[in-house]
């Protein structure tokens, strides 16, 4: 088990470097993941802070920050797709029913705010648990979208600011051992939950097939 852990920390941590070699479209892909079936907390932003804090350049902070934008909201439009086709029904799987009561009562009420606040802040904040929700409840895409924008345009240009003004700082922060051990460990909890998020995907088609004998039969 631990011979496995080491080999999924290694092959995640290099696939991370391969992704900041490609720059501006490495941070699209992320953000395209991070925002869909993969879980990666806090991967786009100390990606997003590593690439700006390494070239200095306003112009190129300016590209990353809407590198990270637009790879959220095309992450966040696969899973919209099919959660509004999943509906409620189906969202079960995803979002405890207590989690499911709660968002439900925020997004009937207060769904843009509650969508700006979920893509504002970072985890623990539940940020695909309140998108899934609102997709399978059908809140307006106009709604949705222009909340989960603006949240991501707050929330990465400043990571990109803070980076520019403090960026050496940041990188000595980013490669003391401290920080080092805690993104394996990120890295290895995001693996982990990657395949558990699209192993739930996975068995969709069969649960379905299981639900509709089930109807049958009754």
């Amino acid at each position: 088990m631990a011979s496995l852990n080491l080999l999924l920390t290694v092959s995640a941590y290099s696939l991370f470097r391969s992704v900041r070699r490609l720059g501006v479209v490495g941070l699209f892909l992320l953000g395209a993941l991070d925002s869909s079936f993969l879980v990666l907390p806090f991967g786009n932003d100390l990606m997003l802070i590593a690439l700006v804090s390494s070239s200095r350049s306003d112009l190129m902070s300016i590209a990353y920050v809407l590198a990270s934008v637009a790879g959220s909201v095309l992450g966040v439009f696969v899973i919209d797709g099919l959660m509004r086709k999943t509906g409620e029904k189906g969202l079960q799987r995803f979002v405890g029913q207590q989690k499911l009561e709660q968002l439900k009562s925020k997004l009937e009420t207060k769904a843009w705010l509650t969508i700006f606040a979920a893509t504002l802040l970072p985890p623990p904040f539940p940020f695909t648990p309140v998108l899934m929700t609102a997709s399978a409840l059908q809140t307006p895409r106009r709604a949705l979208f222009s909340a989960l924008i603006a949240g991501r345009l707050i929330r990465f240009s400043t990571e990109a600011v803070l980076a520019l003004y403090w960026g050496r700082q940041i990188i000595r922060f980013l490669n003391s051992p401290a920080v080092e051990y805690s993104v394996y460990g990120l890295i290895v909890i995001a693996i982990v939950l990657s395949v558990i998020s699209v192993l739930k995907w996975v068995r969709k088609p069969h649960e379905r097939q299981r639900s509709n004998l089930q109807d049958q039969r009754s």
